[in-house]
């Protein structure tokens, strides 16, 4: 249990906004089996009947199909890369400073869209299942990011400086010149 407790901590103590008792919780190893298995069913579908789907699609499809499977592609190895950082922190693997480290270069980028719908609709229904099974599991883990991130420092109070002349003058004023 004192492990868990270090794995929270910086090796100054102070705590660090990337602890999250989500990454113990039963719901992050069903995110966890869920985003790796997508991994590996897209990977199976692109290496295989996916080859065959692209094969017979015209032109401007075939050309979308490989946009869409490299995006999907990378969309899934930036979840995978989120999953198994997650995963490291929370078996004891990884401190949470080198965990932080990593969390840093793993950027979410909003891909979808540049698709025209109609060309879209045209691909392969398995790829676009698969599409769409990514995005969900990227907004999730990026509302999930959002939540555990701290709140930022408040703003320091921003003095009005007319009120700091009144008070000075009060102060002037209200002296006992005795």
């Amino acid at each position: 249990m004192a492990e868990a407790a270090d794995t929270n901590r910086t090796d100054t103590g102070a705590a660090v906004p990337f602890t999250r008792p989500f990454v113990h919780s039963p719901g992050f190893r069903d995110l966890f089996r869920e985003g790796m298995d997508l991994v590996e069913e897209a990977a199976a579908y692109l290496d295989g009947e996916g080859r065959d789907h692209a094969r017979f699609l015209p032109r401007d499809v075939a050309l979308a199909y490989s946009t869409e499977s490299m995006r999907l592609t990378t969309r899934l190895m930036q979840l995978a890369s989120w999953l198994l950082v997650h995963r490291a922190l929370s078996t004891g693997e990884m401190t949470t400073d080198e965990a932080e480290q990593q969390r840093s270069r793993i950027r979410f980028s909003r891909q979808n869209g540049s698709t025209a719908e109609d060309i879209f609709e045209r691909l392969p229904e398995r790829l676009r299942t698969l599409v769409a099974r990514s995005l969900r599991l990227q907004d999730r883990v990026r509302r999930l990011d959002a939540a555990a991130e701290p709140d930022p420092a408040p703003a320091a109070p921003v003095r009005n400086p007319v009120a700091v002349q009144q008070l000075l003058l009060r102060a002037v004023f209200e002296t006992d010149p005795r």
